[in-house]
Formats: structure tokens, C-alpha cells, sequence
């Protein structure tokens, strides 16, 4: 099956799903709410004392805010709920029926449920990088506003073939039902540039689990901070690890047996 006609029945069942709980979705809404004027609130406190934090403006780092917005409703809709569907599929063996589909399994594992309600976040996160860029006066070339553009999808691609890795150990260590914690705890340093931070975990955000790489790195592009060969080494990465993470992805579906065996 084509993967967005999947992707189109997919959403249709979870918009579906969202009407049915109205008042959640409307509670859920007003609650992201009060934690982006919490986030602004933090911000604001901040640079009551200081004008910059560590090269970065007030106007910057609300842009950054921003992008970590997008980050987490990543997580909140597509991350968390689906984990959750993986590991009780896992545990029960209603992930077998998942696998016998005639479509992509890691496709369907990844998006058979989406918290349709969280595109009011998306909207929050780029009003605030907006809101960023006309605070800090930033006037970003053509060129950098599409190396922006295109490193935040590399930087999505990062996240989410992670993501997938971490689920795909599951495969070998059927216990390993925490498998997203980590990247859920190191998920927070993106409300900060990697710069602010000591060596260790500027590396482990960098390198590791790479969180910087949906955040700090394409708003650094689009400041015109990063030379060319390190963009595209960054697109690069993007690239690899969704190779890499689709191998192991497969290697670890071609190792499960079932949950008869």
C-alpha cells in the first residue's frame, strides 16, 4: 500500500478518536497554553539579569523555545502514544497482527496513532519562532532560511531514527519497555543552546543523543553561524541514521518470533 494513503487512513481514524474526547483535546489545548507562558515567564526572569546567554539574545532564544516546541509535540504526538501501542504490542503479541499488514511495519509502528490535537502546538512553536526572529531583528537570507528549513527536517530525521532504535532494541531485550527515557529526560536541554552547557553534555546532546540537532543547529544556520560543510554534514547525518535505523529496524522484525514462541 502507498504510504500516504496509510498515512491518510491513519489520520482519519485518529481525528476521529480526538472528536470523540472534545473536552480533553480543548483541556489538553488550554494546558500547552500555560506551560508556553510558563516557558516565557522563565525566559523573561532570565534576562531581567543579563542581555545575553551565552551569544544569545532574548529574541534568539525565544526562536529556540520554539524549536524545542516543535521538538516535544513531536514527542507528545507521535513519540510517546506510539511507544506505548509498541511496548503493550510486544508484551500481548497484538504487535503480530501489525507486522502481517500489508504495509511497511516500522511505517505503521511509527504513526498508527497520532495525537491529532497537538497541531495546536505546531501553531504555538512557529508563532514563537516568528515572534523570535522579529524580537532579535533577525533578517535571515534566502539561502539560510532554506538551510534552516532543510535541517530541521534532517534534525526531525535524527530524532525519530532514534527513536526507532530504541524501540527496535526491544526486539532483544523484551523487558526494555523504558526504552525512550533517556531521550525523553535529555529532550529539556534543547530549551537551551548546546553552548550554555559543560563539554560532557554538550557532547552527549551533540553526539549521543543528538537533541542539539533538532534545535540549536538549525537556528544556528539560520543566524548564518554554520559554514557550508558543516550543513552539509549535518544533512548528512539525517540521511545515515535513517538508513541505519531502518537496517536495524528490519534485522530486529526478521529476529522476532512472535509472541507464541
Amino acid at each position: 500500500m502507498h504510504p500516504f494513503l496509510v498515512l491518510a487512513a491513519l489520520i482519519k481514524i485518529n481525528v476521529q478518536q480526538e472528536l470523540a474526547y472534545r473536552t480533553d483535546t480543548l483541556v489538553n489545548m488550554l494546558v500547552s497554553l500555560m506551560w508556553l507562558g510558563w516557558e516565557l515567564t522563565g525566559l523573561a526572569i532570565i534576562f531581567s539579569n543579563a542581555t545575553s546567554l551565552a551569544g544569545w539574545t532574548f529574541g534568539d532564544l525565544l526562536a529556540l523555545s520554539g524549536m524545542w516546541r516543535l521538538l516535544n509535540t513531536f514527542m507528545q504526538a507521535v513519540v510517546y502514544p506510539n511507544t506505548e501501542k509498541f511496548n503493550r504490542g510486544i508484551r500481548e503479541g497484538t504487535l503480530d497482527y501489525t507486522l502481517l499488514q500489508p504495509a511497511n511495519s516500522q511505517f505503521l509502528v511509527s504513526f498508527s496513532r497520532i495525537a491529532i490535537w497537538n497541531l495546536w502546538n505546531v501553531g504555538l512553536a512557529l508563532a514563537t519562532i516568528a515572534a523570535g526572529l522579529l524580537i532579535s531583528e533577525s533578517r535571515p537570507s534566502p539561502l539560510n532560511a532554506a538551510a534552516f528549513l532543510a535541517l530541521t527536517a534532517s534534525g526531525g530525521l535524527v530524532i525519530y531514527s532514534l527513536w526507532i532504535v530504541l524501540i527496535a532494541l526491544t526486539f532483544w531485550f523484551t523487558k526494555f519497555d523504558n526504552n525512550v527515557t533517556l531521550l525523553s529526560a535529555l529532550a529539556d536541554t534543547g530549551r537551551f543552546p548546546a553552548t550554555v552547557y559543560p563539554i560532557w553534555l554538550r557532547v552527549i546532546v551533540t553526539f549521543v543523543i543528538p537533541i542539539a540537532v533538532a534545535t540549536t543547529v538549525p537556528l544556528q544556520a539560520l543566524r548564518g553561524d554554520l559554514p557550508w560543510w558543516q550543513i552539509a554534514l549535518a544533512l548528512a547525518v539525517g540521511l545515515v541514521a535513517s538508513f541505519l535505523s531502518s537496517q536495524l529496524w528490519k534485522a530486529g522484525v526478521r529476529r522476532y518470533s512472535g509472541a507464541s514462541a
